[in-house]
């Protein structure tokens, strides 16, 4: 963790005020939980939006043309829009190696590093699979960085964001524990995801996921594929079909109706009824473990 942290003890100016963009819901409402008022927080992508591919609009060229600190998932997943949004904003405090620039990837352990890549794989992403902000043990080491950074930013509160990230990290280890036992009745069984999305989650509490819906990333299901799938579950009695809420859900209709299998809609990100990080683990663990 140490070295980890390194990248955050570089020479920040003293700011009077703290204006930060994020890339997804999720992390600005971490950045809102560490610093309530103390910061102006942009939030740039919506929850219910796929995080791989969002619209650039002229107001996010403006969110980042006045950041202080721009905090990115990162891992490769906002590759193909916050570089545009980036360059046009024309702001080098948060270009990437910049002092106002923050990602947090790179204080997670990412799986499913590919060990080659072609485009016969689909869209793999070289980093990993980046949707690590869906373990829900992950949370309270990006709330901790985030922390650091404002604390480094803005010395003049660093005190208040260490006692706000102190009560956080407290109430989500009892949140942990409420969760680890919701989940622990579907431990060692097997499900099938839409999208790798969910992979995190699901290896946390032991749940292995049997296929995917998309034959490769970001690869549209064939024919063939889905009555593979359908087949699939029948033989090996899976019981769960894992659908995101931004992918079409009739091919996931479909496949439950003719195997038996059950398919629910998670979220994955804060947004709507799931408008707190604990609602949103609340819903994924009552949803994906549901007896």
């Amino acid at each position: 963790m140490k070295k980890l942290l390194l990248p955050l003890l570089c020479s920040l100016p003293l700011l009077a005020s703290v204006h930060v963009a994020v890339a997804y819901p999720y992390i600005g409402e971490l950045v809102k939980t560490i610093a309530h008022d103390k910061v102006d927080v942009s939030v740039i992508a919506q929850g219910s939006s796929d995080p791989h591919f969002v619209v650039p609009r002229p107001s996010y060229i403006g969110m980042l043309r006045e950041a202080d600190l721009l905090i990115v998932n990162g891992g490769g997943l906002e590759i193909g829009w916050i570089p545009p949004l980036q360059n046009q904003a024309h702001n080098p405090k948060i270009i990437q190696g910049a002092a106002g620039y923050l990602d947090l990837s790179a204080y997670v352990k990412m799986i499913d590093k590919p060990t080659s890549l072609s485009r016969a794989q689909g869209d793999v992403h070289a980093e990993g699979n980046p949707h690590y902000s869906l373990d829900p043990y992950n949370i309270p080491v990006l709330a901790k960085i985030i922390m650091l950074k404002l604390s480094l930013m803005d010395p003049a509160n660093k005190n208040v964001y260490h006692t706000n990230y102190d009560v956080f990290a407290k109430q989500w280890s009892i949140k942990l524990a409420q969760w680890d036992k919701t989940m622990l009745p579907c431990r060692n069984t097997q499900v099938i995801q839409y999208h790798e999305l969910y992979s995190y989650f699901l290896n946390r509490y032991g749940i292995h996921t049997a296929g995917t819906i998309e034959p490769l990333p970001g690869i549209t299901p064939s024919s063939k594929h889905t009555l593979e799938l359908i087949n699939q579950i029948r033989t090996d009695k899976i019981p769960t079909i894992i659908q995101d809420d931004y992918h079409e859900p009739k091919t996931a209709q479909f496949i439950a109706s003719k195997s038996g299998a059950r398919a629910v809609v998670l979220a994955h990100d804060v947004g709507g009824e799931n408008d707190t990080l604990e609602k949103l683990f609340d819903s994924l663990s009552e949803q994906t473990c549901k007896q």
